[in-house]
């Protein structure tokens, strides 16, 4: 695994400051979700969910601490000016959150990398985890899923102007950018060896480094690259159709079945009610992709 150095993302930054003056006719509010579009979230009874040893953590230091991306827009988003996080998996964590007891200023999120995850969730750095997650057999040996409630897929961002990359088969002798440790950069290790893999701790390295001409594509999940694409649609541009299914969970601890079944149970009720889809349209919709359907709960043994 090549690992580099993570540079601060100027040029993404600069280029998303250009765009916050331009206010271009069809595209994305820049500065993301407004707080007016969100849905709000009833707060059931504290003592609903019982058995649970990681809610009983929580419940004794009085918050819930959620592990989060803080880098992907629309979908999980760190203000750098205020702390607050964003995206809509920043309200799946609050909307499940509100179904245990705790109301969203009772939620602490905690950036973790891709690559940390499963160590965060073991470690009890974090109570669960909400942030692009895939579920897949070899995490389900270490940690537990919940839902999913996402499905997304693999797909590669390349500059607007680039013409040779249509789909992963065009990889070859490319340097092609993703975040170590992640599903998307293992699928590429192992079925497009001949990539000029570079593995960083987050996208917005990745895509940094594109923007500027070091990597010719990043790949991780289409969800996540909307967001980007988005943002900057005179610069960059999804190229081809999804090539995997990507089912995304939330993470928490493996032995807690209580909660995982809880988070379930909680999923459900929001998809019926109509907050995920209000979630979605105010945060990841924005990126001009319409709501689908919810994907069915997995309730595995």
């Amino acid at each position: 695994m090549r690992k580099h150095t993570v540079l601060p993302v100027l040029v993404l930054l600069a280029v998303l400051a250009g765009l916050s003056g331009c206010g271009k006719e069809g595209t994305p509010p820049p500065k993301g979700p407004q707080a007016s579009a969100l849905p709000s979230y009833q707060v059931r009874s504290g003592d609903a969910v019982t058995g649970s040893p990681t809610l009983d953590a929580a419940r004794s230091r009085g918050h819930l601490v959620v592990g989060a991306k803080e880098d992907q827009p629309y979908l999980g988003q760190k203000n750098p000016a205020t702390g607050e996080y964003s995206g809509f998996d920043i309200e799946i964590a609050r909307m499940v959150g509100a179904d245990l007891g705790f109301a969203p200023e009772q939620i602490e999120f905690r950036t973790i990398a891709s690559a940390n995850r499963e160590t965060a969730l073991q470690n009890g750095q974090v109570d669960y985890y909400v942030g692009t997650y895939t579920i897949n057999d070899n995490r389900k040996k270490l940690v537990g899923f919940a839902g999913p409630y996402f499905i997304a897929g693999q797909s590669l961002l390349v500059r607007k102007n680039e013409t040779g990359i249509d789909g992963p088969q065009d990889l070859a002798g490319r340097k092609v950018c993703s975040a170590a440790g992640s599903t998307p950069y293992q699928r590429i290790q192992k079925d497009y060896p001949q990539a000029k893999l570079i593995g960083y701790d987050t996208y917005s390295a990745c895509v940094d480094n594109l923007i500027t001409g070091q990597v010719d594509a990043v790949t991780t999940d289409n969800a996540i690259l909307q967001g980007y694409a988005a943002k900057v649609p005179d610069e960059l541009r999804i190229a081809g159709q999804p090539f995997s299914t990507e089912p995304y969970g939330i993470g928490v601890p493996k032995n807690d079945t209580v909660l995982r079944l809880a988070l379930d149970d909680a999923l459900q009720r929001h998809e019926q009610n109509g907050d995920w889809k209000k979630a979605y349209e105010a945060t990841l919709g924005l990126s001009g992709v319409p709501a689908p359907e919810p994907p069915a709960i997995d309730r595995y043994q």
